[in-house]
């Protein structure tokens, strides 16, 4: 007597003869919501939700900023930009993290391939398109900064070339990483872009790391950071201000510490939405200084809470992907939450002028438009990376024990 295996769909599965396809696709979108963390998708929306606030209560420093004789700009023209951004970001996340794991892999290589060619057209003039003395964007109508999309493509192409030494451990995968890290580090400082460039460089080297590079290899990773940080003091006019400037203290009149003051205005519990005063003479406080401005309205409790939910996506990824048995699924998110909360640590210290300044927004939270559009296809990349079935942990002990009994062909499946 035969016994009916009970039917478990699976994302690939599609509608039958005669079925609707309304139903596969309430099936698939079932399945996400089962393997999605959303712990981690919760923690996202928070941070976008504080950003939609704090945009609005920075965008009228910035339209009065920005606003001449000819052009006057309404108070809430940021506001109004963000929110359109933040929905297409949002549809651009949840696109992204209902992929699969192969297909996010793909998206990410393909992505970081497209983004590095783009980075060669910048320099060229007439294509490239300069703001404030840098040359980062492209612009075909609208304008397109190829580093912020070359992010997750970078984490992920990096991750996946890490992973080539399980197939032919005589692969120079170490060497063939830095060679990628090295061009993506001299495209940069073409623009110039000193701060994306460490920000690369960090996620390079957590994962190499990861991929367990040995103590020495470590030693003279970070002799040649310090070496090549120290040419760009002398080679770097902008970078030497920069950091002359946080060595020497700087001045009243200097972005940095209007930051900071514009930070601490508020003290504990803020001046009360849009009352802030400081924030009216900070540059760019939709953007790179947004953190201030959060502060100077909702107070250092508010900012405490900021950074807390970061902590808190940093820990959570990590947790995911403590038990984590694939290597390019733990490499890439590890990539992946490094570029995010890395970003994000470095614009937090230099608005506290604990960091020298590096033009870096708020991921999630400044006013942005590929990097608003980028960030959120980061996020999506993750979910996607991160996505488990909740079911299966659970289960593993025992089918791993009933294989391992099975003979080597089924310790073959269970690899």
């Amino acid at each position: 007597m035969s016994t009916v295996q009970p039917y478990i769909p699976r994302s690939g599965d599609k509608p039958g003869p005669g079925e609707p396809f309304a139903r596969s696709w309430r099936v698939e979108l079932r399945i996400w919501w089962r393997e999605v963390d959303r712990w981690l998708l919760a923690l996202v929306i928070a941070l976008m939700a504080i950003g939609t606030v704090a945009v609005a209560v920075a965008s009228p420093a910035s339209a009065d900023r920005l606003s001449t004789a000819q052009t006057q700009l309404p108070e809430l023209y940021f506001y109004w930009a963000h929110i359109r951004w933040q929905v297409l970001g949002l549809a651009v996340m949840l696109g992204a993290a209902m992929l699969s794991r192969d297909n996010a892999r793909r998206l990410g290589i393909l992505l970081a391939g497209a983004m590095v060619a783009a980075m060669f057209l910048v320099p060229i003039p007439g294509i490239g398109h300069e703001v404030n003395g840098s040359q980062r964007w492209l612009k075909f109508g609208m304008t397109m900064q190829p580093s912020e999309f070359l992010k997750p493509g970078f984490a992920i192409a990096l991750a996946w070339i890490l992973t080539w030494r399980l197939r032919d451990p005589n692969l120079p995968v170490l060497a063939i990483a830095t060679g990628a890290m090295a061009l993506v580090g001299g495209l940069l400082m073409l623009q110039p872009n000193l701060g994306a460039t460490m920000l690369f460089a960090g996620v390079w080297f957590v994962l190499m790391l990861l991929a367990g590079v040995s103590i020495q290899r470590i030693g003279a990773l970070v002799a040649g950071g310090v070496a090549l940080l120290t040419a760009a003091y002398f080679l770097y006019d902008n970078a030497r201000y920069r950091i002359d400037s946080f060595l020497g203290g700087g001045t009243a009149y200097d972005q940095v510490d209007l930051a900071q003051r514009t930070l601490l205005a508020g003290g504990w519990t803020g001046s009360g939405m849009w009352l802030g005063i400081r924030k009216m003479t900070l540059p760019e406080a939709h953007t790179d200084y947004i953190f201030s401005v959060i502060g100077e309205e909702f107070g250092l409790l508010i900012c405490a809470l900021v950074v807390l939910l970061y902590l808190a996506i940093l820990v959570r990824v990590l947790v995911r992907l403590a038990d984590e048995e694939n290597l390019f699924v733990l490499l890439a998110g590890a990539g992946l939450v490094t570029q995010i909360c890395g970003q994000a640590f470095i614009n937090i210290l230099v608005n506290l002028q604990l960091f020298p300044s590096k033009g870096m927004t708020l991921p999630l939270v400044s006013y942005g438009g590929s990097s608003t559009i980028a960030v959120c296809l980061t996020v999506g990349l993750l979910l996607a990376i991160t996505r488990r079935n909740p079911f299966l942990h659970r289960e593993t002990p025992g089918l791993r024990a009933m294989l391992n009994d099975s003979g080597p062909d089924a310790k073959e499946v269970d690899r």
